[in-house]
């Protein structure tokens, strides 16, 4: 009778320690996935910013990695660069004023290259021609695997007279590195060894 009665004390004892071991595990799965859930909140909260509109209410906004946005702002700086560069008008201040403005997105290679023109008469026969000169960028494509990227732009020229309308295709080259931002570099890159492959003419159309 005594030895079924420590038999019965002793499965007792491991049935209480079982439970005891198990209602341990649930509280920590329990605690730990509290603890989770309050991480992954606080970085849910994290991304958002509460801007004060005049001083009246709050208004949300989300917080979002700058880098996400990087290739996008590339593409950008290239297109606005050639924009610049390429847009001509028959009027010297507008061409020098075009330039002033695309240079702050360049280097050096790119001022060599106005300068080369320049020196071969180009401007000037745009300007006693009254020519007009305008782009448009079809495709930007940079290589974000190395850096500096490289880019590749390819865009359509169009230089327009009285009496005809030249469409030429143009094919640039050239490698971006990181810049500080600025209000003439928003973008925050710079235009490296810029240099044209291609640029001639396709067609010729009268007006």
């Amino acid at each position: 009778m005594e030895f079924k009665t420590l038999r019965n004390i002793e499965n007792s004892f491991r049935q209480i320690r079982l439970y005891a071991i198990v209602f341990a595990v649930i509280c920590i799965c329990v605690a730990g996935y509290a603890v989770w859930q309050s991480y992954r909140f606080a970085e849910l909260q994290r991304g958002k910013i509460y801007v004060l509109d005049n001083g009246k209410s709050l208004m949300l906004a989300l917080s979002q990695d700058a880098s996400i946005n990087r290739p996008v702002e590339a593409r950008e700086h290239v297109r606005r660069f050639h924009e610049l560069f390429f847009t001509l008008a028959p009027d010297k201040n507008a061409i020098e004023s075009n330039m002033k403005r695309a240079f702050n997105l360049a280097d050096k290679s790119a001022f060599d290259y106005y300068k080369d023109l320049s020196e071969k008469g180009y401007y000037n026969r745009i300007i006693a021609g009254n020519v007009q000169q305008r782009i448009e960028v079809d495709s930007v494509v940079c290589n974000f695997d190395t850096y500096p990227y490289s880019v590749r732009t390819y865009a359509r020229q169009f230089i327009i007279r009285s009496s005809n309308v030249t469409r030429r295709n143009l094919v640039t080259s050239c490698y971006l590195v990181n810049s500080v931002r600025s209000d003439n570099n928003p973008q925050g890159f710079n235009i490296e060894r810029f240099s044209v492959l291609e640029n001639r003419d396709m067609e010729v159309i009268n007006r």
